[in-house]
C-alpha cells in the first residue's frame, strides 16, 4: 500500500491498511499544497475544524521534496493545535488515554514535517495494533500500472466530500460509523485522533 505522509490522517487512512501486508511512504514527491500532508480535520462544538502545521517558505514549498520540507515555529501552532484539541476532545471518553503520549511527540519540535507525521503515524499503528511494516520510497514514480502496487497517494483529500474512488462503496472510507462528540448525524474523514479519543483501545474494531 502506497501512501503520502499525512498529519494526523483521516481513520480511513488507516481502514485501508488493515489488510496490507506493509505501507510505504512517498519520500520523494515534491511537496501539495491544501491537502493532508500538513493538515487533519477535528471535529468542535461549532463543526469541522482544520489543524495546519505551517511550513517554511510556504509560497515555494510545492517546489520542496515533502521529506524535506521544514516546519515554521515562528507560528505558535503547537499551542494553537494543543488548545483546540482540549477543548474539543478533553470530556471524550479516552483523551487522557492518550494525551500524554501525544503531547510528548508535540514538544519534540521535529524540524521536518516528514518526521513528525512519520512518528505520529508509528504511534497510531501502535494504538490500533497495526503490526505492519512502514517503508519509503526509494525514487519517485508518478504512477504504478503493476497490480503489485496499491497506489493511494492523494486518495483521501480534505477538499472531497470522501474518498474519491471508483471502488470505494463506503462513503465513510471504510470506518465504522461511532458515537462522536458533537451533532446527531455521523461526520466522515475525520483524523484519526477522533476515532480514538472516543473509542480508544477498541477504535480498530470501526476500521473495516
Amino acid at each position: 500500500m502506497l501512501f503520502e505522509s499525512q498529519y494526523n490522517p483521516p481513520a480511513a487512512f488507516f481502514a485501508e491498511l488493515a489488510g496490507a501486508d506493509a505501507l510505504w511512504l512517498e519520500r520523494h514527491e515534491h511537496y501539495h499544497k491544501q491537502t493532508y500532508r500538513n493538515r487533519c480535520l477535528i471535529l468542535t462544538v461549532q463543526g469541522v475544524k482544520p489543524l495546519t502545521v505551517p511550513v517554511v517558505n510556504g509560497n515555494r514549498s510545492e517546489k520542496v521534496k515533502t521529506s524535506e520540507l521544514e516546519i515554521d515555529y515562528s507560528q505558535n501552532w503547537i499551542h494553537q493545535h494543543w488548545r483546540t484539541l482540549q477543548t474539543a476532545y478533553s470530556s471524550s471518553p479516552y483523551f487522557e488515554y492518550y494525551a500524554d503520549y501525544l503531547h510528548d511527540i508535540y514538544v519534540q519540535k521535529h524540524s521536518l514535517l516528514f518526521d513528525l507525521n512519520l512518528t505520529l503515524l508509528r504511534f497510531y499503528l501502535r494504538c490500533l495494533r497495526l503490526q505492519i511494516p512502514v517503508e519509503f520510497t526509494a525514487e519517485y514514480h508518478p504512477s504504478y500500472p503493476t497490480e503489485a502496487v496499491r497506489d493511494r497517494r492523494d486518495w483521501l483529500t480534505p477538499k472531497a466530500a470522501h474518498p474519491a474512488e471508483p471502488d470505494n462503496t463506503s462513503d465513510h472510507g471504510g470506518v465504522r460509523p461511532y458515537p462522536q462528540s458533537f451533532g446527531a448525524s455521523f461526520v466522515p474523514r475525520l483524523s484519526i485522533l477522533d476515532l480514538l479519543f472516543m473509542q480508544g483501545p477498541a477504535a480498530g474494531r470501526f476500521l473495516t
